[in-house]
């Protein structure tokens, strides 16, 4: 009989449920705030973290620390070549799986990802008007992304959730049309404020559009009521004419540092218990250099134990991480 999980709490009572695994450093876009349009410099292959370590890590998770969900990221996790390989191997430990995707991919693998397993999507899409999308992702793929929803939609995800990091001067006269858009389509919107994890570092405060503001922009068109709020980052709201849902991450006005219960996997295999940390366990050592689950997961127990108590974005005392968004996975 398999041992009871032990839950994974950090020192300040937070149980860790939530693992994050970035699947490649790659990505086929080129998205103004994440990485120069010349790209970064790549993971090399024999350094990123194989099906079977992926597995061994999560299995980890779920098996020895109660983990329940699991959410594949990037880079863009449909460019890792045999993707729906790995959506099975994960599937097969019976937690909720979901991944993050640009959406360019989705026509050609929703329906092989969703047959070996992977239960739910959320789609990074931020803007709708072709010409502004091509200036932001430096890629005239509009109509792929907004296929690739569809496509999602009729391989039977459900729900399908699109990420909308919201920036002043250069979307956010996009909320209104963006919700109008999920009620039309059947897809739940969540709209991310702008966070410091840009490639050159030329973040600032003035670009964040704060949540409390969009949601009083979408209500003044759609009214809307507040859900109930577990540990999900988002706050929920529904359309009073039944119309749907909408929500906002407010990762920098309203942190939800105090209800985290995530870690993250970066591709080549390091774990960062805070997506704003700047320190990082090295677990393809212990994968690589012949060491046992009892390792691993003294290597993961020890990574939690150092969390900090929040990002601290906005205070004096706080440092952006050295990697951008798609090196460490969403």
């Amino acid at each position: 009989m398999a041992a009871t999980p032990v839950p994974l709490v950090d020192s300040f009572g937070r149980t860790h449920r939530d693992l994050r695994i970035s699947v490649t450093d790659r990505c086929n876009f080129r998205c103004t705030y994440c990485m120069p349009e010349a790209g970064l410099t790549w993971v090399a292959r024999d350094d990123v973290l194989t099906f079977e370590e992926i597995e061994r890590v999560a299995r980890v998770c779920v098996e020895g620390f109660g983990f329940d969900s699991i959410r594949l990221t990037g880079g863009e996790p449909t460019v890792r070549a045999h993707l729906r390989v790995l959506v099975a191997k994960l599937a097969a430990l019976g937690v909720d799986l979901a991944m993050t995707t640009n959406g360019s991919g989705l026509r050609a693998q929703a329906r092989g990802l969703r047959e070996a397993g992977l239960d739910r999507l959320n789609i990074s899409l931020d803007s709708l008007r072709a010409q502004r999308f091509a200036a932001l992702t430096r890629r005239d793929e509009l109509d792929v992304v907004l296929d690739g929803i569809d496509a999602a939609l009729e391989a039977g995800f459900d729900p399908v959730k699109l990420n909308v990091v919201c920036m002043q001067g250069v979307n956010d006269d996009e909320v209104v049309d963006f919700a109008t858009f999920g009620r039309e389509r059947g897809v739940e919107v969540r709209f991310i404020e702008f966070m410091p994890l840009d490639a050159d570092h030329s973040w600032s405060a003035v670009q964040v559009v704060p949540g409390e503001r969009i949601i009083a922009a979408i209500a003044a068109a759609y009214p809307l009521r507040p859900l109930a709020r577990g540990s999900d980052p988002a706050e929920i709201f529904e359309y009073l004419d039944g119309g749907g849902r909408v929500g906002a991450i407010a990762s920098v006005t309203a942190p939800f540092c105090a209800r985290c219960d995530r870690v993250r996997l970066t591709a080549e295999g390091k774990l960062r218990n805070c997506l704003f940390s700047v320190e990082e366990t090295d677990l393809r050592s212990v994968l690589r250099g012949g060491g046992g689950d009892d390792e691993l997961s003294a290597a993961i127990s020890s990574c939690v134990a150092t969390k900090g108590p929040g990002h601290q974005i906005g205070s004096v005392t706080f440092v952006q991480p050295p990697r951008t968004m798609s090196q460490i996975g969403g």
